[in-house]
């Protein structure tokens, strides 16, 4: 075993897509960690949609042994890091397992809105940062504007910086040289009890949980009896190891290792991302800093398009959780769609990629409804609730105010799009706090805007205002009262509960009438003409009508009268009205899957 003034702890931060994960595998080819026979690409992205989308989703750790050019031999614990802000969280946690952090910045991109969010994060964290600009080979790389942002952005000095490409090998001895000579060794290991802490966990369908942990002091072994600190739960370890990058055991995890921990514990939920382990024979008082509990921040509901396909949809959504603590989900049922799910999410893109693995690895076609936030209802007498779902907001009459959950955005952007996205901005309600420039072409925004506003589609927006060279980051504010309602769509009369939002009252016109226009041209025609409304309270804001089916009852009269086309003619209306009073539309299942989709 290695003493700990040997070991150096240290994670690989960066904007999505600026070459973390190919960088990853040239340090573990450099070190021998992995031969070059079983080196593939992105090594360390173990899922089809990390590697298809080029992006990490879970952090993975990985121990190396390192020969320095002093001649000592060193042990390096990389954690390779999620880059999209929806996983911050985990970032975070993989940042307080570590004493250094290689900040990785893109010689074409340059500075972008993640990469100071990280940079931010490890500095919170005291964490020693060695710069990098990787990419340095690339035609359009442009060092003198990196170092120069890196300088004036983030305040860390050019002579600190090392040149790199994770493609051709370019600067990977600096690198592994630096993190040796630069960052400190495992910092609290005189901590007189044992303290881990928990930055992941994984669950294998054999031996339960597997905890990733980080020991800061004392030591953990098969046999030991360990207990979280948050809980107070007990366990018994039966095993203990390092990743090197597949999961080996060893006899003792000791100060300052990074490694897994399997114990009794069955059940994911009990072991949360931040807890502290440590031993139940001798237990530590405090906690390590910075553990709190995840929540999400984006439900929406998801169904199976197959009512046969529920208990496999359960099943899946049950095993996601597993390796995904910050993935929630309830039972639900509605009119419309059958049963179904309430699911929670971090983000967006956490959203779209849970759908994504039900559909890839669980193969259940489902379809989900207009992805809603947690609002605060105050109502009158001073009580307040929590709401995720419109269907289950209270009336209107016993709402004092309803609060919703804001974001503090950066938005870095070229200065020739910045009339473009304040419009943007205004348009879904947000305000600009400050601005800044960061260089001659590109200026930071600071703002603040609704979470509700932002969901579908101003990513996509932003990237198409920027011509693609807009980034941004996002923390959660506060909550702040606003003029929200809830919009509820008619059907001859009667609401259809998948079709419900909240909206913000100036809004809820023009999103009533786009709803209604789309259903009228969905639902095929009945037997008699329906009415499609969109309603606040008792109040409609808009409608459309779904056409009749006619059959023609004057063919069969050839000339005469007029009076008695007429009489025809009044006989079948005077039927249609009796039919729409006893009558009822029947909505087929795939209009929801259409408008849902398209909105």
């Amino acid at each position: 075993m290695m003493e700990a003034p040997n070991t150096r702890n240290f994670c690989i931060i960066a904007h999505v897509d600026h070459g973390k994960t190919t960088l990853s595998d040239r340090l573990l080819q450099e070190t021998h960690t992995v031969s070059d026979r079983l080196l593939t690409e992105q090594y360390l992205d173990s899922m089809d949609l990390e590697k298809e989308r080029g992006i990490t989703i879970k952090s993975h750790p990985v121990t190396m042994d390192y020969r320095a050019k002093d001649g000592k031999k060193y042990k390096l614990n990389l954690m390779d890091t999620p880059g999209h802000v929806d996983f911050s969280y985990e970032v975070s946690r993989s940042l307080a397992a570590c004493e250094g952090a290689v900040l990785l910045v893109d010689a074409s991109q340059g500075v972008e809105a993640q990469t100071v969010a990280n940079a931010h994060l490890a500095m919170n964290q005291k964490l020693k940062i060695i710069p990098v600009i990787n990419k340095i080979d690339l035609p359009s790389a442009n060092l003198d504007l990196c170092l120069s942002q890196l300088e004036d952005i983030l305040t860390i000095p050019s002579e600190e910086v090392i040149l790199a490409s994770g493609k051709s090998g370019i600067g990977i001895v600096d690198i592994l040289e630096a993190v040796v000579a630069r960052v400190p060794p495992p910092r609290w290991t005189d901590y007189p009890q044992t303290r881990s802490l928990v930055f992941d966990s994984i669950y294998d369908s054999y031996r339960g949980v597997i905890a990733y942990a980080r020991v800061f002091s004392g030591s953990l072994r098969a046999g030991d009896v360990m207990q979280l600190m948050s809980t107070g739960q007990k366990s018994e370890i039966k095993e203990v190891g390092v990743f090197t990058p597949k999961m080996q055991k060893r006899d003792v995890l000791g100060a300052g290792d990074v490694g897994y921990v399997v114990s009794n514990i069955k059940d994911p939920s009990e072991i949360k991302t931040g807890d502290t382990i440590t031993l139940a024979s001798k237990p530590a008082s405090d906690m390590l800093p910075g553990y709190k509990e995840v929540r999400p921040m984006v439900f929406c509901g998801l169904y199976p398009i197959e009512s046969s396909d529920y208990e496999k949809l359960k099943a899946a959504l049950g095993r996601l959780r597993l390796n995904d603590s910050a993935f929630v989900y309830a039972q639900e049922s509605s009119v419309a769609l059958g049963f179904g799910f309430r699911c929670g999410f971090l983000g967006l893109l956490h959203m779209e990629i849970i759908q994504e693995r039900i559909r890839r690895e669980h193969e259940v076609e489902i379809i989900s409804t207009y992805p809603s936030v947690v609002y605060r209802v105050v109502k009158h007498g001073g009580e307040t609730i929590e709401v995720d779902n419109p269907v289950n907001l209270p009336d209107a009459g016993v709402i004092e105010q309803i609060m919703e959950p804001t974001l503090k955005a950066s938005l870095h952007i070229p200065n020739g799009s910045m009339g473009d996205m304040l419009a943007l901005i205004m348009e879904k309600r947000g305000v600009v706090d400050h601005t800044q420039t960061l260089d001659a072409t590109r200026v930071m925004l600071c703002c603040v805007l609704p979470l509700n506003e932002i969901l579908v589609d101003f990513n996509d927006r932003l990237k198409s205002v920027t011509h693609g060279y807009g980034s941004m980051d996002y923390e959660l504010g506060e909550y702040r009262p606003a003029d929200l309602v809830k919009m509820e769509i008619l059907v001859n009369g009667d609401p259809v509960d998948a079709f419900a939002s909240i909206v913000h009252r100036d809004k809820a016109e023009s999103r009533g009438r786009d709803l209604c226009e789309k259903l009228s041209e969905i639902i095929p025609p009945q037997m008699f003409r329906i009415a499609i409304q969109a309603a606040i309270g008792g109040k409609i804001i808009a409608r459309e009508s779904v056409r009749e089916m006619r059959k023609d009852v004057t063919a069969k009269c050839y000339g005469g009268d007029i009076s008695r086309k007429r009489k025809l003619l009044d006989k079948q209306k005077e039927g249609k009205q009796k039919m729409k009073q006893i009558g009822k539309v029947s909505i087929p299942p795939d209009t929801f899957i259409k408008v849902l989709r398209n909105s």
